[in-house]
């Protein structure tokens, strides 16, 4: 009978066993299905992408370029398709790159204030002219042009021809400035006028003129167009970025009047197209709107001139994903002139930015940031006193140590009430174990009496869970917040490279002490999931395991050994999590603990930390005696 009540019964240990053995290899599964492929493709991503680095250079300086209208055949780098066609170069404000004249054609643009790496040593190339090395395709382009009516036959067909490019006034668009382009075929005379303003927005303000002796009808059409598989052009601008889909939307987004509609790059490869599209895969609107394709922190768009209809329709290749916009026709009479202006955004989606535009009257252009639906007041609520905070402290990590205050400040009475009911429920604990082994034989009755213990003393074990429940939203709206919002992305705070991506540091190279990288020791096979653990997910499972040893044990003993075995287990989860999401939790449950310590010394409940401490200090009187 002692032996039973002081150990582990033989039913007790083979659940121990298994549960332990499952959680193992729950841990070593998800090493070797999950945590290596991912690393194996990200080595392999990094290395191309380096190897691309070298064969496509940025534009230190331009190359002489051809004859106009030169058609790019199966170029095999950057710099070479550059030199196939005439360009206008622009540097500006926030992006710098060039215009091909063949046009006219984005596909050429730099964002000078964003990185590919931490290490800021090389702008994030988002546009690109069509390439093909070692048979890989890959460009990625955005440019208006023009169509006229056929009366005879009812079809639409090109202004522009691809043997004839455009003529500009210059050579070089500068900041705040402008550049004139013209062209001229088939009686319509085209003068575009290009800017940029002071972020990511290009405009073209058309005025076509007729030069027939009869009337002619014009439609506005823009292309964005995207070669490769979806996977492999996301890796371009993003690493990693294309094993984040199921966090963030990345693909094909727009608003058609004010309603938004998306569909993700992985169900357009699979043939699924525009939402609520006709039969003819085209979606209408009366009153403006935009579309575009998306990536995590990037977007290409085209912005019709707003209160025209437009339709837009998305087809796909065998190479190339062709978005199109086909706006609203006007119709000029003989020597009638008319000036429409479209534009395109093609840069981050920052969110001053974006809102700035969607006040300025494109409808919902702030929603390109995927909130999410079911949290996205919260998500976008949540990132709005981020951002305030941030203003007010310093820095983004800082405005999460505040958000974690901020947002437990208002449960505090609730945790208090919690708390408080621990308190009782850890007292109680050797009074249910008595009833446990007095009423083994009898489980109902064990149970009633259990239950009178509880009413008895005015303990509630399920009081503890409560502000959990109020916690849960906030986490994951964070959770998301942190993925696709771009101010996160790179930002520093003490120790952490990138509040985005996880903790950089690891056991294997002793926290950065050691002279090889924490990702080297994160890519060994197997053990690097063990040693490629961070200070903060670390931190997360100490302070966890401290919150469980101040709350009352499950009454099984099997239940109690895996909730012992849990701060194990997600501390290895937490390390593949954002660092700044793994911040908040931490320090939240720093703030518990002290919280929850308070509550129990104040209702008479003896710790753990104070059993130990006494411990400590009985050891350090043993000699004075």
């Amino acid at each position: 009978m002692m032996q039973q009540r002081n150990g582990m019964d033989p039913q007790d240990q083979r659940n121990f066993i298994i549960a332990m053995a499952l959680m193992i290899a729950f841990v070593f599964l998800y090493q070797v299905i999950v945590v290596n492929p991912e690393q194996a493709a990200r080595r392999a991503a990094q290395e191309q992408a380096a190897a691309n680095a070298g064969q496509q250079e940025a534009l230190v300086e331009r190359p002489e370029v051809s004859a106009p209208g030169t058609v790019v055949v199966d170029a095999e780098t950057v710099t070479e398709a550059l030199a196939q066609t005439e360009r206008v170069a622009f540097d500006v404000q926030r992006v710098d790159g060039s215009l091909n004249l063949s046009g006219p054609l984005l596909d050429d643009l730099n964002l000078k204030d964003h990185y590919r790496t931490i290490e800021k040593e090389e702008e994030l190339r988002l546009l690109r002219p069509k390439t093909r090395l070692d048979g890989e395709v890959s460009g990625y382009s955005a440019d208006w042009t023009w169509s006229t009516l056929e009366p005879t036959s009812g079809q639409y067909f090109p202004v522009m021809a691809a043997e004839a490019g455009w003529t500009a006034a210059s050579d070089e668009l500068l900041p705040g400035g402008s550049i004139t382009l013209t062209y001229e075929r088939g009686g319509v005379q085209i003068e575009r006028i290009v800017s940029v303003d002071e972020n990511y927005m290009f405009s073209f303000a058309d005025t076509l003129t007729n030069t027939r002796q009869s009337a002619i009808t014009l439609s506005p059409v823009g292309y964005v167009r995207r070669y490769g598989e979806w996977k492999d052009f996301l890796e371009v601008t993003e690493p990693r970025s294309s094993r984040r889909m199921g966090i963030v939307h990345q693909g094909l987004i727009g608003a058609f009047d004010e309603a938004l509609t998306w569909r993700s790059y992985n169900n357009i490869f699979k043939g699924r197209y525009i939402k609520k599209a006709d039969d003819n895969g085209t979606r209408a609107a009366e009153n403006g709107g935009w579309v575009g394709l998306t990536d995590m922190y990037w977007m290409a768009a085209l912005v019709p001139q707003q209160e025209r209809s437009f339709r837009a329709k998305l087809d796909r290749s065998e190479d190339a994903l062709e978005l199109t916009l086909d706006g609203e026709d006007i119709t000029l009479q003989p020597g009638e002139s008319q000036t429409i202006t479209n534009r395109i955004f093609a840069g981050a989606k920052e969110y001053d930015i974006v809102n700035a535009y969607q006040a300025a009257g494109i409808p919902r252009f702030g929603d390109s940031i995927d909130w999410g639906n079911i949290l996205y007041y919260m998500t976008k609520g949540l990132f709005w006193l981020l951002d305030w905070l941030k203003g007010v402290v310093g820095s983004f990590g800082l405005a999460i140590l505040a958000l974690t205050v901020l947002v437990k400040l208002p449960l505090v009475p609730l945790y208090n009430q919690s708390y408080k009911s621990m308190a009782k429920m850890k007292k109680l604990a050797e009074p249910m174990k008595e009833l446990q082994e007095r009423f083994k034989a009898d489980p109902q009755r064990r149970q009633q009496e259990i239950m009178k213990l509880y009413q008895r003393e005015k303990a509630n074990p399920l009081a503890g869970c409560i502000p959990i429940l109020f916690t849960i939203p906030i986490f994951f709206a964070l959770y998301k917040t942190l993925y696709v919002t771009i101010e996160m992305r790179h930002t520093p705070f003490l120790f952490l490279s990138d509040l985005s991506a996880p903790d950089p540091t690891a056991i294997g190279n002793l926290f950065g002490l050691l002279p090889w990288a924490a990702a080297d020791v994160k890519a060994i096979p197997l053990l690097g999931f063990i040693i490629g653990i961070g200070i903060l997910p670390i931190l997360y499972g100490v302070t966890m395991a401290g919150i469980q040893a101040l709350s009352p044990p499950p009454p099984d003993p099997t239940q109690r050994t895996i909730m012992m075995a849990l701060p194990f287990v997600f501390m290895f989860v937490f390390g593949g999590f954002a660092a700044g999401l793994v911040l908040y939790w931490v320090w939240s449950n720093i703030l518990s603990l002290i919280q929850q310590y308070y509550i129990m010394r104040r209702n008479g409940v003896e710790t753990e930390l104070d059993k130990l401490v006494k411990r400590l200090l009985g050891r350090a009187e043993k000699p004075a005696e």
